[in-house]
């Protein structure tokens, strides 16, 4: 059985989706924006700052299911740009400094409310 992850201090859903599903000892993150769950606002400055306000809002259903940031085994990164990728990596890297999980990074044409980056991620116990 799968369980739905919905909690107050993530963006809710811009769509018919869930924030993360639970399923067996594996938990799914849909993709984050930059979107500060608290205030609404976008956080989009800069891409570190996009960055990192993504990092946070990932964080935070990754614990809130009872898993750790070094649980995580695969993230998906989409970037407006491809020239983003060294200022993504330094905020991203911060967040796994030991033993980071599989990723790929993609440049796409648009994200949703055309902002800069968004990340998804698979953790498993």
């Amino acid at each position: 059985m799968k369980k739905i992850i919905k909690i107050p201090n993530a963006p809710a859903p811009i769509g018919p989706y869930s924030q993360a599903v639970l399923k067996h000892d594996t938990l799914y993150v849909s993709g984050q924006i930059p979107l500060d769950p608290f205030d609404g606002e976008l956080k989009c400055n800069s891409i570190e700052v996009a960055t990192e306000q993504v990092m946070k809002n990932i964080t935070a259903l990754i614990e809130t299911a009872g898993f750790k940031m070094e649980d995580v085994v695969k993230c998906s990164i989409f970037l407006k740009s491809l020239d983003d990728f060294t200022l993504v990596n330094r905020v991203y890297e911060s967040y796994f400094q030991t033993d980071p999980p599989a990723r790929e990074t993609v440049e796409v044409s648009k994200l949703p409310l055309d902002v800069p980056v968004e990340i998804s991620c698979i953790a498993q116990r």
